[in-house]
């Protein structure tokens, strides 16, 4: 093999292995940075993992919220109608937080069970729970019901709270449209 050609050879080699390196350093980035969504049935039953950070969502239980000592502590159970996860918060929480509203909270589990919280995300309106938090009450309600639990009420609470107007938003897109003169 020529000089010339042995040299391209080793800097082409060089290039790939730079690639890889950084290819690798993405992916152990995104890796560590990724955090998925679990549901207090899913925590209970084991699926969350104990030693890398992720999301809870669900409903605040009525009457749990409680301040520690601290002042700037707070306890309280997340609920997806199933089962229940106590969640402990040091910070400001959100305006909009109170009790039977929906929020999503990201942190870990400490050996307790107890999920520690670096933020807790409040809906921002009436009409809007988390996507990720409307499903798992729907999942929740299934096996509810399916063991004989509330069927209809939960529904319509969880399609309502998730802004599920299915027969009002075609109409009112038709007024607007009619008020500016064009037809449907």
């Amino acid at each position: 093999m020529n000089p010339a050609r042995r040299k391209r050879l080793i800097l082409i080699g060089l290039m790939v292995a730079g690639v890889a390196v950084a290819v690798g350093f993405a992916l152990n980035a995104f890796n560590q940075n990724l955090m998925f969504f679990y549901s207090p049935s899913e925590v209970a039953q084991g699926k969350a993992p104990p030693d890398h950070a992720f999301r809870l969502g669900g409903l605040v239980t009525n009457g749990s919220v409680k301040r520690l000592p601290n002042g700037l502590t707070t306890r309280f159970e997340v609920t997806d109608n199933t089962r229940t996860v106590t969640i402990e918060y040091t910070g400001i929480l959100p305006d909009l937080f109170r009790e039977g509203q929906g929020i999503v909270a990201h942190g870990k589990l400490n050996a307790d069970g107890v999920f520690i919280a670096d933020e807790v995300l409040a809906k921002h309106d009436e009409n809007y729970m988390p996507p990720e938090v409307a499903d798992a009450l729907k999942k929740s309600h299934k096996v509810n019901s399916a063991a004989g639990g509330r069927e209809g009420a939960l529904g319509r609470e969880v399609n309502s709270a998730a802004g599920g107007r299915e027969g009002t938003l075609g109409r009112e897109e038709g007024v607007s449209a009619s008020q500016k003169g064009t037809a449907p």
